[in-house]
């Protein structure tokens, strides 16, 4: 990104952390079925991965500043 990199594609990883979520969730729960449970550990598992994601590519906290833009 530094060096003008302009995208940066995250949906496969965001695509895994929700798969592993919901398998790991199942696996410890498989008398649950009810999808608000698994999605909501799907849901945190994605946030992270977004957390790490924007804290990689040095675009955290930078929504105040993009609303200055305009």
């Amino acid at each position: 990104i530094k060096h003008g990199v302009c995208k940066v594609n995250i949906d496969t990883d965001l695509r895994l952390a929700a798969t592993a979520a919901v398998r790991e969730y199942l696996a410890k729960h498989p008398e649950q079925f009810d999808p608000r449970a698994y999605l909501q550990k799907a849901k945190q598992y994605m946030q992270q991965v977004c957390e790490e994601r924007f804290e990689a590519f040095g675009s955290a906290n930078q929504a105040t500043r993009s609303m200055e833009m305009i």
